[in-house]
């Protein structure tokens, strides 16, 4: 009987329509897609931080002809939050927030425009140096989101292309 539910999972499954983004490891063309995508410089400090970071999960081989621009603009703020009665900061909230548009090299098609985002809370503690060292690690933490959450958004759009041109 279980042998019987196991069978039926697996014929289910194969008949959700669902399939691997990477199937193919580094020749599949999300694959190679993503690696043909330039990251011109973004401006600040949290520029770098998320330029390196889209580099590093997009693969970025540098060998590879670019085919795709990855155009980002961050907004990058700090907001106190909590306000103790003698007017100083307890809490503050480091925001960041990106629109970036994929536009195609050969033909400046807008393939993908979209926005993301996120935030951290930050204790402000009596130690400047600690508070200054939280904002820090606030903000290579929120890099790294963003980059993930615009790689993965840059992924499906580049597999909504490849399977469009199938």
């Amino acid at each position: 009987m279980r042998a019987l539910i196991a069978l039926a999972a697996l014929i289910a499954l194969s008949a959700c329509g669902l399939s691997p983004m990477y199937a193919g490891g580094g020749s599949a063309s999300v694959a190679q897609g993503l690696a043909a995508v330039d990251v011109p410089e973004i401006p600040g400090q949290s520029g770098w931080l998320v330029r390196n970071a889209l580099q590093n999960r997009l693969g970025v081989a540098g060998n590879t002809t670019p085919a795709y621009r990855l155009d980002v603009r961050l907004d990058d703020s700090l907001e106190a939050l909590g306000v103790l009665n003698d007017d100083t900061i307890s809490r503050e909230r480091r925001i960041l927030r990106a629109r970036y548009q994929l536009v195609d090299i050969a033909t400046g098609a807008i393939l993908l425009d979209a926005t993301a985002g996120s935030d951290a809370g930050i204790d402000v503690v009596s130690s400047e140096y600690a508070t200054i060292a939280a904002e820090q690690k606030a903000l290579e933490n929120l890099s790294l989101e963003l980059a993930e959450q615009m790689a993965t958004q840059v992924s499906l759009a580049l597999r909504s292309r490849a399977a469009a041109a199938r």
